[in-house]
């Protein structure tokens, strides 16, 4: 799975730990999560789609082997 987090908190001028506050994460969850290295569960997905006002498959994309 990949995902576009890195590029909406861009857009949305968050640093990792603004937006690990915002969602009740840590900033180490965000950093894996933009590495590719930890699936959010459905839950965490869909608290981050809102919170950049995109639908989860916006910020999330599964990829051929997933």
């Amino acid at each position: 799975m990949t995902n576009t987090i890195k590029i909406e908190r861009a857009i949305h001028n968050l640093t990792q730990a603004e937006l690990a506050e915002k969602i009740g994460v840590s900033r180490q969850t965000i950093n894996a999560m933009e590495s590719n290295k930890y699936v959010p569960s459905a839950v965490l997905a869909m608290k981050i789609a809102r919170l950049f006002n995109k639908p989860v498959e916006a910020v999330f994309q599964l990829q051929e082997n997933d």
